[in-house]
Protein backbone atom coordinates (compact mmCIF):
# COMPACT_ATOMS: atom_id res chain seq x y z
CA UNK A 1 0.00 0.00 0.00
CA UNK A 2 1.46 3.30 -1.06
CA UNK A 3 1.20 6.12 1.45
CA UNK A 4 1.11 9.76 0.40
CA UNK A 5 3.88 11.70 2.11
CA UNK A 6 4.56 14.58 -0.27
CA UNK A 7 5.83 17.88 1.13
CA UNK A 8 3.08 20.49 1.43
CA UNK A 9 4.25 24.13 1.50
CA UNK A 10 2.96 26.18 4.41
CA UNK A 11 1.23 28.56 2.02
CA UNK A 12 -1.07 25.74 0.95
CA UNK A 13 -2.44 25.57 4.48
CA UNK A 14 -3.68 29.14 4.40
CA UNK A 15 -6.64 28.43 2.13
CA UNK A 16 -8.96 25.50 1.53
CA UNK A 17 -8.22 23.42 -1.58
CA UNK A 18 -10.46 23.62 -4.62
CA UNK A 19 -13.55 21.43 -4.76
CA UNK A 20 -12.49 20.02 -8.12
CA UNK A 21 -9.08 18.79 -6.94
CA UNK A 22 -8.95 18.65 -3.14
CA UNK A 23 -5.64 17.91 -1.47
CA UNK A 24 -5.24 14.55 0.16
CA UNK A 25 -5.65 14.34 3.93
CA UNK A 26 -2.59 14.78 6.08
CA UNK A 27 -0.86 11.40 6.64
CA UNK A 28 -3.18 9.77 4.10
CA UNK A 29 -3.01 5.97 4.26
CA UNK A 30 -4.43 5.45 0.76
CA UNK A 31 -2.60 5.72 -2.53
CA UNK A 32 -3.57 8.97 -4.23
CA UNK A 33 -5.35 7.19 -7.07
CA UNK A 34 -7.39 5.04 -4.68
CA UNK A 35 -8.35 8.02 -2.52
CA UNK A 36 -9.54 10.01 -5.52
CA UNK A 37 -11.53 7.04 -6.81
CA UNK A 38 -13.26 6.53 -3.44
CA UNK A 39 -13.86 10.13 -2.34
CA UNK A 40 -16.93 10.84 -4.56
CA UNK A 41 -19.03 8.06 -2.99
CA UNK A 42 -21.43 8.29 -0.05
CA UNK A 43 -20.43 6.73 3.29
CA UNK A 44 -22.11 6.78 6.70
CA UNK A 45 -19.98 8.54 9.31
CA UNK A 46 -22.31 8.84 12.31
CA UNK A 47 -25.71 7.94 13.69
CA UNK A 48 -28.41 10.59 13.41
CA UNK A 49 -28.71 10.72 17.19
CA UNK A 50 -24.98 11.49 17.53
CA UNK A 51 -25.26 14.74 15.59
CA UNK A 52 -26.92 17.50 17.57
CA UNK A 53 -26.43 21.25 17.89
CA UNK A 54 -22.99 20.47 19.29
CA UNK A 55 -20.39 19.87 16.54
CA UNK A 56 -19.45 16.21 16.10
CA UNK A 57 -16.03 15.03 14.92
CA UNK A 58 -15.79 12.11 12.49
CA UNK A 59 -13.17 10.71 10.16
CA UNK A 60 -13.63 9.45 6.62
CA UNK A 61 -10.92 8.31 4.21
CA UNK A 62 -8.39 9.81 6.66
CA UNK A 63 -10.08 13.21 6.41
CA UNK A 64 -11.25 14.97 9.57
CA UNK A 65 -14.92 15.91 9.21
CA UNK A 66 -17.15 18.03 11.43
CA UNK A 67 -20.93 17.46 11.46
CA UNK A 68 -23.50 19.78 12.99
CA UNK A 69 -27.20 20.65 12.92
CA UNK A 70 -28.48 24.14 12.32
CA UNK A 71 -31.67 25.69 13.65
CA UNK A 72 -33.99 23.94 11.18
CA UNK A 73 -32.56 20.51 12.09
CA UNK A 74 -30.67 19.86 8.87
CA UNK A 75 -27.19 18.39 9.06
CA UNK A 76 -24.13 20.03 7.56
CA UNK A 77 -20.59 18.76 7.10
CA UNK A 78 -17.22 20.41 6.58
CA UNK A 79 -13.55 19.71 6.87
CA UNK A 80 -12.79 19.89 10.57
CA UNK A 81 -10.39 22.82 10.52
CA UNK A 82 -10.57 26.60 10.79
CA UNK A 83 -8.16 28.00 8.20
CA UNK A 84 -7.27 30.90 10.48
CA UNK A 85 -5.09 28.97 12.94
CA UNK A 86 -5.85 25.33 12.29
CA UNK A 87 -8.14 24.60 15.24
CA UNK A 88 -10.79 21.87 14.75
CA UNK A 89 -14.26 23.32 14.26
CA UNK A 90 -15.61 20.38 16.26
CA UNK A 91 -14.22 22.12 19.37
CA UNK A 92 -16.56 25.04 18.75
CA UNK A 93 -20.33 25.43 18.98
CA UNK A 94 -23.36 26.26 16.86
CA UNK A 95 -25.64 29.29 17.12
CA UNK A 96 -28.60 29.41 14.77
CA UNK A 97 -27.26 28.64 11.30
CA UNK A 98 -23.60 29.36 12.07
CA UNK A 99 -20.74 27.28 13.43
CA UNK A 100 -18.28 29.17 15.60
CA UNK A 101 -14.57 28.49 16.08
CA UNK A 102 -13.59 28.10 19.73
CA UNK A 103 -10.19 29.79 19.33
CA UNK A 104 -11.06 33.27 18.05
CA UNK A 105 -14.83 33.13 17.63
CA UNK A 106 -14.87 33.25 13.84
CA UNK A 107 -18.36 32.49 12.57
CA UNK A 108 -19.09 30.53 9.39
CA UNK A 109 -22.39 30.13 7.57
CA UNK A 110 -23.66 26.92 5.96
CA UNK A 111 -21.85 27.67 2.69
CA UNK A 112 -18.56 27.76 4.60
CA UNK A 113 -18.16 31.52 4.27
CA UNK A 114 -16.73 33.39 7.25
CA UNK A 115 -19.29 36.04 8.18
CA UNK A 116 -17.79 37.51 11.35
CA UNK A 117 -14.40 38.11 12.96
CA UNK A 118 -15.09 39.37 16.48
CA UNK A 119 -11.63 40.97 16.78
CA UNK A 120 -12.40 43.18 13.75
CA UNK A 121 -16.20 43.52 13.56
CA UNK A 122 -16.10 46.14 10.80
CA UNK A 123 -13.10 44.87 8.89
CA UNK A 124 -12.92 43.11 5.55
CA UNK A 125 -12.91 39.31 5.68
CA UNK A 126 -10.38 37.44 3.55
CA UNK A 127 -12.01 35.06 1.05
CA UNK A 128 -9.46 32.49 2.21
CA UNK A 129 -11.33 32.27 5.51
CA UNK A 130 -13.77 29.68 4.25
CA UNK A 131 -14.58 26.19 5.43
CA UNK A 132 -14.34 23.37 2.95
CA UNK A 133 -17.91 22.05 3.01
CA UNK A 134 -19.06 18.56 2.06
CA UNK A 135 -22.40 17.17 0.97
CA UNK A 136 -24.30 15.45 3.76
CA UNK A 137 -27.65 13.74 4.05
CA UNK A 138 -29.57 11.77 6.63
CA UNK A 139 -31.10 8.36 5.92
CA UNK A 140 -31.65 4.99 7.64
CA UNK A 141 -30.83 6.56 11.00
CA UNK A 142 -27.37 7.53 9.71
CA UNK A 143 -25.53 10.62 8.49
CA UNK A 144 -23.92 10.08 5.08
CA UNK A 145 -21.10 12.23 3.66
CA UNK A 146 -19.18 12.42 0.40
CA UNK A 147 -15.88 14.27 0.21
CA UNK A 148 -15.91 15.11 -3.51
CA UNK A 149 -18.89 16.21 -5.59
CA UNK A 150 -18.40 14.84 -9.10
CA UNK A 151 -22.08 15.00 -9.99
CA UNK A 152 -25.24 13.29 -8.72
CA UNK A 153 -24.81 9.98 -6.91
CA UNK A 154 -27.56 8.06 -5.17
CA UNK A 155 -27.33 6.55 -1.72
CA UNK A 156 -27.50 2.76 -1.36
CA UNK A 157 -31.16 1.70 -1.44
CA UNK A 158 -33.15 0.33 1.49
CA UNK A 159 -36.69 1.42 0.67
CA UNK A 160 -38.15 -0.87 3.35
CA UNK A 161 -36.66 1.31 6.12
CA UNK A 162 -39.53 3.80 5.90
CA UNK A 163 -42.21 1.23 5.11
CA UNK A 164 -44.77 1.32 7.97
CA UNK A 165 -45.08 -2.46 7.74
CA UNK A 166 -41.48 -2.82 8.94
CA UNK A 167 -39.82 -2.22 12.29
CA UNK A 168 -36.42 -0.53 12.42
CA UNK A 169 -33.47 -1.98 14.33
CA UNK A 170 -30.24 -0.02 14.62
CA UNK A 171 -27.37 -1.87 16.33
CA UNK A 172 -24.37 0.00 17.68
CA UNK A 173 -21.60 0.51 15.14
CA UNK A 174 -18.60 -1.80 15.19
CA UNK A 175 -14.98 -0.73 14.82
CA UNK A 176 -12.90 -3.11 12.70
CA UNK A 177 -9.12 -3.04 12.34
CA UNK A 178 -9.32 -4.11 8.72
CA UNK A 179 -9.88 -2.73 5.24
CA UNK A 180 -13.47 -1.96 4.24
CA UNK A 181 -13.10 -4.08 1.10
CA UNK A 182 -12.15 -7.14 3.12
CA UNK A 183 -15.15 -6.63 5.41
CA UNK A 184 -17.64 -6.29 2.55
CA UNK A 185 -16.26 -9.31 0.75
CA UNK A 186 -16.69 -11.34 3.95
CA UNK A 187 -20.30 -10.20 4.21
CA UNK A 188 -20.94 -11.39 0.65
CA UNK A 189 -19.23 -14.74 1.16
CA UNK A 190 -21.61 -17.72 1.47
CA UNK A 191 -19.14 -20.57 1.94
CA UNK A 192 -17.89 -19.57 5.41
CA UNK A 193 -21.20 -20.05 7.28
CA UNK A 194 -20.44 -23.63 8.39
CA UNK A 195 -17.03 -22.70 9.75
CA UNK A 196 -16.93 -19.09 10.96
CA UNK A 197 -20.54 -18.98 12.22
CA UNK A 198 -20.84 -22.46 13.70
CA UNK A 199 -21.56 -20.95 17.15
CA UNK A 200 -24.32 -18.61 15.93
CA UNK A 201 -26.26 -20.02 12.97
CA UNK A 202 -23.85 -21.97 10.74
CA UNK A 203 -24.32 -25.71 10.23
CA UNK A 204 -21.00 -27.62 10.19
CA UNK A 205 -22.70 -30.65 8.66
CA UNK A 206 -24.13 -28.56 5.82
CA UNK A 207 -21.17 -26.78 4.16
CA UNK A 208 -22.08 -27.35 0.49
CA UNK A 209 -22.73 -24.18 -1.52
CA UNK A 210 -25.32 -24.69 -4.29
CA UNK A 211 -24.73 -22.88 -7.56
CA UNK A 212 -26.10 -19.34 -7.57
CA UNK A 213 -26.63 -16.52 -10.04
CA UNK A 214 -24.94 -13.11 -10.03
CA UNK A 215 -26.54 -10.27 -11.99
CA UNK A 216 -24.78 -6.94 -12.57
CA UNK A 217 -26.62 -3.68 -11.80
CA UNK A 218 -25.78 -0.01 -12.31
CA UNK A 219 -24.58 0.23 -8.70
CA UNK A 220 -22.87 -3.15 -8.39
CA UNK A 221 -24.55 -6.55 -8.58
CA UNK A 222 -27.19 -8.84 -7.10
CA UNK A 223 -26.49 -12.42 -6.00
CA UNK A 224 -29.45 -14.72 -5.33
CA UNK A 225 -28.42 -17.60 -3.09
CA UNK A 226 -30.81 -20.42 -2.18
CA UNK A 227 -29.79 -23.15 0.26
CA UNK A 228 -31.04 -25.28 3.16
CA UNK A 229 -28.85 -23.43 5.71
CA UNK A 230 -31.27 -21.92 8.21
CA UNK A 231 -30.97 -18.27 9.19
CA UNK A 232 -32.32 -18.99 12.67
CA UNK A 233 -29.86 -18.86 15.54
CA UNK A 234 -28.94 -22.11 17.24
CA UNK A 235 -31.68 -23.00 19.69
CA UNK A 236 -34.33 -21.72 17.30
CA UNK A 237 -33.70 -23.94 14.28
CA UNK A 238 -36.86 -25.91 15.08
CA UNK A 239 -38.96 -22.88 14.13
CA UNK A 240 -38.37 -23.51 10.44
CA UNK A 241 -39.86 -26.34 8.35
CA UNK A 242 -37.25 -29.11 7.95
CA UNK A 243 -37.22 -28.92 4.15
CA UNK A 244 -37.41 -25.14 3.84
CA UNK A 245 -35.08 -23.56 1.29
CA UNK A 246 -33.74 -20.19 2.42
CA UNK A 247 -33.52 -17.43 -0.17
CA UNK A 248 -30.80 -14.86 0.50
CA UNK A 249 -30.38 -11.93 -1.87
CA UNK A 250 -27.18 -9.89 -1.66
CA UNK A 251 -27.38 -6.50 -3.35
CA UNK A 252 -24.08 -4.66 -3.62
CA UNK A 253 -23.61 -0.90 -3.88
CA UNK A 254 -20.01 -0.23 -4.79
CA UNK A 255 -17.67 0.42 -3.23
CA UNK A 256 -18.44 -0.56 0.38
CA UNK A 257 -22.14 -1.16 1.03
CA UNK A 258 -24.21 -4.30 0.60
CA UNK A 259 -27.77 -5.21 1.52
CA UNK A 260 -28.88 -8.72 2.46
CA UNK A 261 -32.52 -9.76 2.18
CA UNK A 262 -33.52 -13.05 3.82
CA UNK A 263 -36.95 -14.56 3.15
CA UNK A 264 -38.22 -16.47 6.20
CA UNK A 265 -40.82 -19.25 6.42
CA UNK A 266 -44.25 -17.70 6.00
CA UNK A 267 -42.91 -14.98 3.70
CA UNK A 268 -41.45 -12.64 6.32
CA UNK A 269 -38.53 -10.55 5.12
CA UNK A 270 -35.42 -9.42 6.94
CA UNK A 271 -33.26 -6.68 5.40
CA UNK A 272 -29.74 -6.00 6.65
CA UNK A 273 -27.64 -3.15 5.27
CA UNK A 274 -23.91 -3.64 5.76
CA UNK A 275 -22.37 -0.18 5.31
CA UNK A 276 -18.61 -0.23 5.83
CA UNK A 277 -17.26 3.29 6.35
CA UNK A 278 -13.52 3.54 5.55
CA UNK A 279 -12.08 5.58 8.40
CA UNK A 280 -8.64 4.92 6.95
CA UNK A 281 -7.09 2.30 4.67
CA UNK A 282 -7.19 -0.35 7.39
CA UNK A 283 -9.74 0.98 9.86
CA UNK A 284 -13.47 0.57 9.26
CA UNK A 285 -16.54 1.69 11.18
CA UNK A 286 -19.40 -0.65 10.33
CA UNK A 287 -23.01 0.54 10.42
CA UNK A 288 -25.80 -2.04 10.08
CA UNK A 289 -29.40 -0.74 9.79
CA UNK A 290 -31.86 -3.64 9.96
CA UNK A 291 -35.59 -3.82 9.31
CA UNK A 292 -38.11 -6.67 9.23
CA UNK A 293 -41.85 -7.15 8.71
CA UNK A 294 -42.37 -9.98 11.23
CA UNK A 295 -42.03 -10.42 15.01
CA UNK A 296 -42.76 -6.72 15.25
CA UNK A 297 -43.78 -6.86 18.90
CA UNK A 298 -40.88 -9.06 20.02
CA UNK A 299 -38.10 -7.85 22.33
CA UNK A 300 -35.32 -6.45 20.13
CA UNK A 301 -32.44 -7.32 22.46
CA UNK A 302 -32.09 -10.94 21.24
CA UNK A 303 -31.86 -9.61 17.67
CA UNK A 304 -29.14 -7.17 18.69
CA UNK A 305 -27.23 -9.81 20.65
CA UNK A 306 -27.37 -12.24 17.73
CA UNK A 307 -26.02 -9.65 15.32
CA UNK A 308 -23.20 -8.63 17.66
CA UNK A 309 -22.24 -12.31 17.89
CA UNK A 310 -22.17 -12.68 14.10
CA UNK A 311 -20.15 -9.45 13.78
CA UNK A 312 -17.60 -10.70 16.31
CA UNK A 313 -17.22 -14.02 14.49
CA UNK A 314 -16.55 -12.24 11.21
CA UNK A 315 -14.18 -9.66 12.73
CA UNK A 316 -12.01 -12.39 14.25
CA UNK A 317 -11.28 -13.56 10.70
CA UNK A 318 -11.22 -10.28 8.76
CA UNK A 319 -8.75 -8.61 11.12
CA UNK A 320 -6.24 -11.43 10.54
CA UNK A 321 -6.41 -11.68 6.75
CA UNK A 322 -3.23 -11.14 4.79
CA UNK A 323 -2.56 -9.20 2.70
CA UNK A 324 -4.49 -6.67 4.73
CA UNK A 325 -5.88 -5.02 1.61
CA UNK A 326 -8.18 -6.72 -0.84
CA UNK A 327 -6.29 -8.06 -3.91
CA UNK A 328 -8.00 -6.96 -7.11
CA UNK A 329 -5.61 -8.89 -9.31
CA UNK A 330 -7.58 -12.12 -9.65
CA UNK A 331 -4.32 -14.04 -10.07
CA UNK A 332 -3.09 -12.96 -6.62
CA UNK A 333 -5.29 -15.49 -4.79
CA UNK A 334 -6.93 -18.81 -5.71
CA UNK A 335 -10.70 -19.13 -6.18
CA UNK A 336 -13.40 -21.79 -6.38
CA UNK A 337 -16.99 -21.67 -7.77
CA UNK A 338 -18.60 -20.46 -4.52
CA UNK A 339 -16.45 -17.30 -4.83
CA UNK A 340 -18.57 -15.96 -7.69
CA UNK A 341 -19.75 -12.98 -5.58
CA UNK A 342 -16.22 -12.25 -4.41
CA UNK A 343 -14.82 -12.31 -7.92
CA UNK A 344 -17.58 -10.03 -9.20
CA UNK A 345 -17.00 -7.65 -6.28
CA UNK A 346 -13.28 -7.42 -6.96
CA UNK A 347 -13.90 -6.78 -10.65
CA UNK A 348 -16.37 -4.04 -9.71
CA UNK A 349 -13.84 -2.27 -7.49
CA UNK A 350 -11.21 -2.47 -10.21
CA UNK A 351 -13.67 -0.91 -12.66
CA UNK A 352 -13.98 2.09 -10.32
CA UNK A 353 -10.30 2.78 -10.92
CA UNK A 354 -8.90 1.30 -7.73
CA UNK A 355 -5.42 -0.22 -7.72
CA UNK A 356 -5.10 -3.60 -9.35
CA UNK A 357 -2.95 -5.03 -6.57
CA UNK A 358 -4.66 -3.89 -3.39
CA UNK A 359 -7.21 -1.43 -2.20
CA UNK A 360 -8.81 -0.48 1.07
Amino acid sequence: MATTSAFVPSSALLAPPSASQPELPRDCTFSESDWRALAPFWYPVAFSHEVTGQPYAARLLDERVVLYRISDGTVHAARDICFHRGVPMSMGHVEGDEIICRYHGLRYDCSGKCVSIPAHPNGAISPRLRLQVYQAQEKYGLIWVRLVDDGPRELPEMTEWNDPDYIQVLPESVDIAAAAGRQIEGFLDVSHFAFVHKESFGEPDNPVVPDYVVTKTKSGFIADYISSVSNYAHGFKHLGPPDFMWHRRFETFLPFTAKLTVIFPGGGKLHIMNAASPVSARKTRLFVPICRNFDKEADLQPTLDFNYQVFAEDIAIVERQFPEDLPLDLHAEAHFPADRSSITYRKGLAALGLGRSYTA
